[in-house]
């Protein structure tokens, strides 16, 4: 704590992030997406507008997609927090992830954290999305690069072959 800072200007939080429990004394301003780049070190979650506009920062809290600049670390306090970082195995990507690298749903990257989060959502609330739920689902995310029909075929592919690994297994 600094000269200004009192006892009141920190809060205990324990959350759950990719599954770890998490036990930090946070600054009561601190942004959860401060928090968990600067104190956890998971720089998959990107600062882009800071005003909630863009989703780079998005984030799964309670498996809903939520702007991490826009939330208090300490309003995550009993939370599960997926990051990018625990979408999947450690080293394995998700099959949502492989669909973004085929269908080259990404170009410089910033965005893509976001966009995974908030299809990941998707996909888990709804396995067989069409295309115009897709489109609905990823409108909070701004990609100044690819034009987003990749990102949203990417999407669509995913969730297609989730559906035949369904009729192969069943």
């Amino acid at each position: 704590m600094n000269e200004k800072s009192s006892p009141a200007d920190s809060i205990d939080v324990t959350m759950w992030v990719n599954e770890v429990e998490c036990r930090n004394t946070v600054p009561a301003r601190q942004t959860l997406a401060d928090h968990l780049r600067e104190t956890l070190g998971l720089t998959g979650t990107k600062l882009g507008c800071e005003h909630g506009v863009c989703g780079a920062c998005t984030v799964l809290v309670d498996d809903r997609p939520m702007r991490s600049c826009l939330m208090l670390a300490a309003q995550g306090a009993d939370a599960s927090i997926r990051t990018v970082e625990g979408l999947g195995e450690r080293g394995e990507l998700t099959a949502l992830q492989e669909s973004f690298r085929r269908h080259h749903a990404l170009q410089c990257g910033f965005c893509t954290a976001g966009f995974l989060a908030s299809a990941t959502a998707l996909l888990e609330e709804n396995p067989h999305p069409v295309r115009d739920e897709v489109v609905e689902a990823l409108s909070g995310n701004i990609c100044r690069c690819t034009g987003y029909e990749t990102i949203v075929d990417a999407v669509l592919d995913a969730a297609r072959a989730d559906l035949t690994d369904v009729e192969v297994n069943s």
